[in-house]
């Protein structure tokens, strides 16, 4: 019996190595396909130095270059999409709005985007950090989708330290759980 006891063990010290742990807090699906090609910079954001993720396909700005947030600037054109507690799928009402974003991208090729991922306050600074850049990835995975070239979008994340509302209450973490844009002259 021990013999048959250890054999146990092992097949399940086995199992446990090669399935592994978590890396990352568990969200639920999101609708655009899986980024590919990505490349992970930092960047700061200027304002009080802290280094956030920037991820972009081919950097996001088409000549492997760094992001720096502070040369992107908002624009009235590109309104931000928003995202159901816990969740970076691209809604329906939201879909709609890319699909004009991207075509006011395909009007303007001359226009670097970078997409901002936000989150309400509500978790933990580094799972925020991770909703917040999933968010950014699927709004730039549909953006994609839609015929935008890859080397004009980038990502960041911002977790919820840029809030849009400071208010404790649903309508304002709604408001805070976002992509938001900006753009500058490529």
């Amino acid at each position: 019996m021990t013999m048959r006891h250890g054999l146990v063990t092992h097949v399940m010290l086995i199992a446990v190595l090669m399935v592994g742990c978590a890396k990352t807090p568990a969200t639920t699906g999101g609708s655009a396909p899986a980024p590919t090609g990505s490349a992970s910079l930092a960047a700061s954001d200027g304002a009080d130095g802290r280094m956030a993720s920037a991820t972009g396909a081919q950097s996001g700005t088409g000549s492997g270059g760094r992001v720096v947030p502070g040369e992107y600037s908002p624009l009235a054109d590109l309104a931000d999409i928003h995202f159901d507690f816990d969740r970076y799928d691209i809604r329906t009402a939201d879909a709609a709005l890319l699909d004009k974003h991207a075509a006011w991208l395909r009007q303007n090729p001359d226009r670097l985007v970078l997409i901002e991922g936000h989150c309400d306050e509500r978790g933990t600074t580094e799972y925020n950090v991770a909703l917040g850049e999933r968010r950014a990835k699927a709004t730039m995975n549909y953006l994609l989708s839609r015929g935008v070239p890859a080397g004009r979008l980038a990502v960041i994340s911002y977790g919820e330290e840029h809030p849009a509302c400071a208010q404790h209450a649903e309508g304002c973490w709604a408001q805070n759980r976002r992509a938001h844009f900006l753009a500058k002259r490529g």
